[in-house]
C-alpha cells in the first residue's frame, strides 16, 4: 500500500540548476532540530517519491555540538558482522541492507562501515522510521559501481543513497563516500557538439549521490563526500537539518556536480565546510526557509545560489537565508540569485555579510532573466525579490564580468536592496566596470567600489501591495 501511495505523489516540476580556508565559526550555534509534528505541520508542497529523482531544489541552538556516535553504548552493527568483506569489488549492499535493518530496531543504533575496507553497494534506499538516534557511520570508504556500464539495470540511475522518513538520524564517520564520477562526467549530460556543427540534445541521467528525503532532526557531519556523478547531497521535504565540517569536492570542470542542493525543507544550519566543484557550492531551492550558512568555503565552484526559481511559471517561496564569514574564489559566480520569467511567488529576507571574494566572477548578480536557451521570452509575472542586503563584501573580481549585476524584471521591481561596505576590485588589470541595474531599488548605506549609481531610491511606483505575488 506505501508503494502504491507513493507513485500517487505528484511530481513537482523542478528545473535542474545550470551552469552549471575555513573560518572558525564564530557563533557556534546551529539551527535546532524541530520536533517531528512541528516537521510535519510545515512541510507540504508536492515532492517527488523516493524511488525517483528529479533533478533541480538564525535561531540559536543549545544543545551539544555533533560528533561522534552520540552515545556510548550504543548497540553497533558492523556490516562486516552481515556478510560484507571490504575488499572494493564485491556487492555489499545486502550486508549494509541487514546491518541498517537490525539498527533500525533499536534506539541508538549504528550501522559501522569500519576503517581500512572499501565497500560497494548499489543503489539503496534505506528507510525509516525507526528508533530514535540512529547512527550511519563511515570510517572506511563507501562507494557506487564504477560508471554506467556497471550500474545495475534494475537500479534507478538518478540516484545512489537515499535516507527516506527517518527521524533523529546522524551521517557521520571519519571516511570518504567516493562517487566514481569520472565515467559519467564523460556523458554527454548537456547540449552538446554534433557533426557538421549541429547540436546534440542533452542531458542524460546520472545519479545523485547521497538524498536525504522526508527526514526530520537530521546531523552530517565530518565526512569526505567526492566525485559524484551528479549533485553530491540533496535534501528534499525535510526539516531541522545540521550540516558541519564536511569536506566535498570534484573537478572544477565535472558537470552538474552541485554540492549541497535543499529543496523544500526549512531550519538549515551549513557550517564549518569546504567545498570545490563543478556546479553551485550551495544551491537553494523552491520552499526552502529559515537557512544559516556560515564559514564556509566555496571554490571552484559556481557561487551560492538561490534558485533557479519559477521555471515553467511556477510558484517559488524562498526566505529568510543568512550567508556569513565566507571564503568564495576563483569561481564563476559569487553569490547569486535567478529566477525564470513567468514564475510566481517570493524571495525575501536574504542577508550575505562578511564575505571574501577572490578572483570571482559575478561577484553580486540578480538575474531575473535565466534561461538555458535562446526560446525564453519575457514574461509579465516574475518572481518578487525584496529585503535583500549585502554587507561586508570584499575582494577581487574576475574582469571578464562586472562585479555587480542587478538584473531585475521589468513588471515587478526589485525591492529594499542594502548595498554597505562592499568592495570589489579588479584580480589583474586595471578595469573597473560599471555596476548593471535594472528595475531595481535600494540604498547604499556606505560608498561602494565600484559605484552603484543605477540603484535607484526608494520605491517604484506602480509596486502596489495588491500586486505582490507573495507567499
Amino acid at each position: 500500500m506505501e508503494t502504491l501511495l507513493l507513485l500517487l505523489i505528484v511530481f513537482p516540476l523542478l528545473q535542474n540548476v545550470d551552469s552549471r580556508y575555513h573560518y572558525h565559526k564564530s557563533n557556534p550555534n546551529p539551527i535546532p532540530p524541530p520536533a517531528p509534528a512541528a516537521a510535519a505541520a510545515a512541510y507540504n508542497a508536492p515532492i517527488a517519491s523516493p524511488e525517483e529523482s528529479p533533478i533541480p531544489s538564525d535561531p540559536s541552538y543549545n544543545g551539544p555540538a555533533p560528533s561522534q556516535p552520540r552515545n556510548t553504548s550504543s548497540c553497533i552493527f558492523d556490516v562486516t558482522d552481515f556478510g560484507a568483506v571490504g575488499d572494493g569489488a564485491s556487492d555489499e549492499t545486502g550486508a549494509f541492507r541487514d546491518a541498517w535493518k537490525a539498527a533500525c530496531q533499536v534506539e541508538n543504533g549504528v550501522v559501522l562501515a569500519p576503517s581500512d575496507m572499501v565497500f560497494t553497494i548499489t543503489s539503496t534506499i534505506f528507510s525509516g522510521p525507526c528508533q530514535p538516534g540512529l547512527v550511519f557511520q563511515i570510517d572506511g570508504v563507501l562507494m557506487p559501481p564504477d560508471g554506467p556500464e556497471c550500474w545495475p539495470k534494475s537500479d534507478s540511475n538518478k540516484q545512489w543513497i537515499v535516507f527516506y522518513r527517518m527521524d533523529t538520524m546522524t551521517f557521520t564517520g571519519t571516511g570518504t563516500i567516493e562517487g566514481n564520477g569520472q565515467k559519467w562526467w564523460d556523458l554527454p549530460c548537456k547540449p552538446h557538439k554534433g557533426p557538421n556543427g549541429s547540436t546534440l540534445p542533452g542531458p542524460c541521467d546520472s545519479p545523485a549521490m547521497i538524498r536525504f528525503f522526508m527526514s526530520s532532526n537530521l546531523v552530517v557531519t565530518g565526512l569526505r563526500i567526492q566525485n559524484s556523478p551528479q549533485f553530491h547531497m540533496k535534501f528534499d521535504g525535510c526539516e531541522g537539518v545540521l550540516i558541519d565540517k564536511l569536506s566535498i569536492s570534484s573537478p572544477k570542470l565535472s558537470p552538474n556536480t552541485d554540492g549541497i542542493h535543499i529543496e523544500n525543507t526549512k531550519s538549515v544550519g551549513i557550517y564549518n565546510s569546504v567545498i570545490a566543484n563543478g556546479d553551485d557550492c550551495i544551491s537553494i531551492g523552491t520552499g526552502c526557509s529559515d537557512v544559516d550558512i556560515e564559514a564556509v568555503t566555496c571554490g571552484p565552484s559556481h557561487g551560492i545560489s538561490i534558485g533557479s526559481l519559477g521555471v515553467h511559471n511556477s510558484r517559488a517561496c524562498v526566505s529568510n537565508i543568512t550567508v556569513r564569514n565566507a571564503v568564495i574564489k576563483d569561481s564563476d559566480n559569487g553569490l547569486r540569485i535567478k529566477t525564470w520569467q513567468g514564475g510566481t511567488g517570493s524571495v525575501s529576507s536574504l542577508t550575505f555579510e562578511n564575505i571574501q571574494m577572490e578572483n570571482v566572477r559575478n561577484c553580486v548578480i540578480i538575474d531575473q532573466y535565466y534561461c538555458l536557451t535562446k526560446a525564453c521570452r519575457n514574461e509579465t509575472s516574475a518572481v518578487y525579490l525584496t529585503d535583500v542586503t549585502y554587507r561586508n563584501i570584499k575582494g577581487t573580481y574576475d574582469v571578464r564580468s562586472p562585479p555587480i549585476h542587478f538584473a531585475c524584471s521589468d513588471t515587478i521591481a526589485c525591492t529594499n536592496i542594502t548595498m554597505s561596505e562592499v568592495e570589489l576590485l579588479p584580480y589583474e588589470g586595471v578595469l573597473v566596470d560599471d555596476p548593471f541595474c535594472w528595475n531595481a531599488y535600494g540604498v547604499q548605506e556606505t560608498l561602494t567600489i565600484p559605484p552603484i549609481d543605477c540603484l535607484q531610491d526608494g520605491m517604484p511606483e506602480s509596486l502596489g501591495e495588491n500586486s505582490l505575488p507573495g507567499c
